[in-house]
């Protein structure tokens, strides 16, 4: 299932202003995520990013996803959305989307990040909670067509 870049933005942004970085206290778990060291641009600007994750099977009710955003200097792409399954086993995930605003993306240097987080929907209102994050540089390579 794929999740709207919009939406994925939204919530990432949303848990950064709200402070929603944390994982329960006394919380048995295993998370983390990570991002492959490169991607691929394809000819019509369709960027594609991949990695791994792992996450057991939350205490809180919502949804689990990864979200990657792909960045050059203050420019960040969002790059689509992953449904998690949160049984604490290791999983791959692939995120793709093609970015319609800005200057389109093109092989070369950048910035990955991947966030993995669960859309807490206690208070009826879907918040953000953190569980993993990963940032480091990406190399951006022609996609094979």
């Amino acid at each position: 299932m794929r999740v709207s870049l919009i939406a994925a933005g939204a919530v990432a942004a949303a848990g950064a202003l709200l402070g929603a970085a944390t994982v329960p206290a006394g919380a048995a778990v295993s998370r983390s995520v990570s991002a492959n060291p490169t991607g691929t641009v394809a000819k019509d600007g369709t960027v594609t990013v991949s990695g791994t994750y792992r996450c057991s099977k939350p205490s809180d009710p919502g949804p689990v996803f990864v979200s990657s955003t792909v960045r050059r200097g203050s420019v960040g792409h969002g790059i689509g959305g992953t449904v998690a399954i949160c049984d604490g086993a290791d999983h791959t995930w692939v995120n793709q989307e093609n970015p319609s605003f800005g200057d389109p993306l093109t092989p070369g240097p950048a910035q990955i990040e991947t966030t993995l987080f669960q859309l807490d929907t206690r208070s009826g209102l879907p918040l953000p909670v953190v569980f993993a994050a990963d940032r480091h540089g990406l190399d951006l390579r022609p996609a094979a067509n």
